[in-house]
């Protein structure tokens, strides 16, 4: 079982993160900016995919076609936590070393975001203030490191519960 966790949350962990470096590569321009968080997305539901085909293969192979919810779950979930923790390291290395200042472009971006939106000016103020927490939670290492699992392991553990309930499979009975 290790062996198939590791080879699919390596596979997935490459899969994220090549879309971070090359998010970075590229830089802020409009078409990241408008269409960054669907590409990030779509890049963790293909990374993702791969749980089903471990599941499914740890399945047919190693436990001849059949496995428990608990196991299909097991499997998904510490792929999950593999391609995670990528997309985690490849951040903070991103973040610390390549662009240190991505709080301060995001909150003026937003910022700009929100006057263009014509927000009234209260619910500006009280935005302005949340995106000012934010920046003084990116101070620490550590927080940065929990907010950046918060982006990809939810929908990790959502497919994995999903491959979970499709490929469980009951052994067949002889006789």
């Amino acid at each position: 079982m290790k062996k198939i966790i590791l080879t699919y949350g390596i596979i997935a962990g490459f899969i994220v993160s090549l879309w971070l470096l090359t998010a970075a590569f590229i830089g802020q321009n409009e078409i990241l900016t408008k269409y960054g968080m669907f590409f990030g997305f779509t890049s963790m539901i293909i990374a993702f995919a791969f749980i089903f085909v471990a599941v499914k293969r740890y399945r047919d192979n190693q436990l001849e076609g059949s496995i428990t919810f608990g196991q299909a779950l097991k499997i998904g979930v510490l792929i999950s936590l593999v391609a995670s923790t990528f997309y985690v390291l490849t951040w903070m290395v991103e973040f610390h070393y390549f662009i240190p200042d991505f709080m301060e472009k995001m909150t003026s971006a937003q910022i700009q975001n929100w006057k263009a939106e014509g927000l009234p000016e209260a619910e500006l103020q009280k935005n302005i203030e949340s995106m000012e927490n934010w920046k003084k939670l990116y101070k620490s290492p550590v927080m940065v490191a929990l907010i950046t699992y918060m982006e990809i392991l939810p929908l990790g553990l959502v497919v994995s519960l999903f491959a979970a309930l499709i490929l469980k499979k009951k052994p067949h009975s002889k006789g």
